[in-house]
């Protein structure tokens, strides 16, 4: 499908349409035989339409591939810039495109970012942050450590329990008791 189709589709009033707009992009995007000039194509689409990608959902569904595989080896200041926006979804994007740099070992644009969007005021930030976080744990679990040392008692309650979620009872509750000690 041509992209100036999958505009049209990201411009119908129905969700559903936008949700096969996106899942479109992600599958292109994660094909191997997708150029990189398409792929770019396909990451300034999502940027620049934005405005029709707008709810949790369809950032989930194409930010990791159609964003975060297009930024992998590219500057990454888009995201910094989608973090401070005052729409939920485009930051919701900065944090969930980093899932994809995750994968790949590298931590640190999700450590930046969880941190910038610490406190936002959404609860869907705090779930994404929550995952981000527990994935970036995985991979390096000291820095995850010294973050959750530094901000457990202060941050998001979701957010804590999402990104302590694989922890063994003891270290989930010390965190947790950090949060409580804190109230």
């Amino acid at each position: 499908m041509s992209l100036d189709e999958v505009e049209t589709m990201l411009e119908s009033p129905f969700h559903e349409m936008r949700v096969g707009a996106v899942s479109i992009m992600d599958f292109q995007a994660r094909s191997k035989k997708t150029t990189s000039e398409h792929r770019k194509e396909l990451f300034d689409l999502y940027i620049r339409r934005h405005d029709r990608i707008n709810t949790w959902d369809l950032v989930d569904r194409s930010a990791i591939h159609v964003v975060g595989g297009y930024l992998f080896d590219k500057p990454r200041k888009t995201l910094y810039k989608l973090a401070k926006s005052k729409q939920m979804p485009e930051r919701r994007t900065a944090i969930v495109s980093t899932l994809y740099f995750i994968e790949k070992g590298d931590v640190d644009d999700s450590f930046k970012l969880a941190e910038i969007l610490l406190y936002d005021k959404e609860d869907l930030i705090h779930k994404a942050n929550g995952w981000a976080l527990r994935f970036a744990g995985d991979k390096d679990r000291k820095r995850l450590i010294a973050f959750l040392d530094k901000y457990a008692s202060t941050m998001p309650r979701v957010t804590l329990r999402y990104t302590t979620e694989h922890f063994d009872k003891k270290s989930r509750d010390r965190y947790l008791n950090m949060k409580k000690e804190n109230l």
